[in-house]
């Protein structure tokens, strides 16, 4: 069997968005679970010094073009949202308490935060906006907000951060085939080629 793929992903990441429309196509191609596994860049960004792409100005540049020409590239909806980047901890979270029912439905809900926020704009820092899109998925709308709450998905979702921070995730999103990291949707096709090859 292969090794699983272990996609990191920040919500208001535009990068991780456009993997999150690939990604479990590669995994199907290959016959190997994903698992999905949402976390904050901002921890991140604290130890490495960095600032949020729209704050480095040639850098964001290049990037919204690029961002923009790779939507087309692979035909995936794309807008800038008004707000951004936002804090994603209550999707984060909900996200998890989604997980722990059904992983499925989770990598569903987790689609449609990302159309959501950047098609529509939808302001996801909010938790009844993403309450409201976990209704979308048929769940409890008072639930959701219950776990969004909960310092056990307050906890989970630092856990993961902490796991990323210590296998070195730099970014998103940030992809491991096994031991083997891939850092940007970019790094796409060389996972595919990794997992149809066993690495080189």
């Amino acid at each position: 069997m292969p090794d699983p793929i272990e996609f990191f992903f920040d919500f208001s990441s535009p990068y991780g968005y456009l993997a999150a429309n690939r990604i479990e196509r590669i995994g199907q191609k290959h016959d190997c679970d994903v698992f999905w596994k949402p976390f904050l860049l901002g921890a991140v960004f604290k130890i490495n010094g960095q600032s949020p792409l729209i704050e480095q100005t040639l850098k964001w540049s290049y990037s919204r073009y690029d961002i923009e020409r790779t939507a087309r590239r692979y035909k995936v909806e794309w807008a800038l949202p008004e707000f951004f980047p936002v804090a994603t901890q209550a999707a984060g979270r909900a996200f998890y308490w989604i997980n722990e029912k059904d992983p499925d439905l989770a990598k569903k809900f987790a689609l449609l935060v990302y159309q959501k926020y950047f098609i529509e704009g939808l302001d996801i820092r909010s938790k009844n906006i993403v309450a409201e899109l976990a209704a979308e998925c048929r769940l409890d709308f008072d639930e959701c907000i219950l776990s969004i709450n909960s310092n056990l998905y307050k906890e989970k979702l630092k856990l993961v951060n902490k796991e990323a921070i210590k296998r070195n995730v730099c970014g998103s999103p940030f992809i491991f085939v096994g031991d083997e990291p891939f850092w940007g949707h970019d790094r796409l096709n060389m996972v595919d080629e990794w997992l149809q090859t066993g690495g080189w």
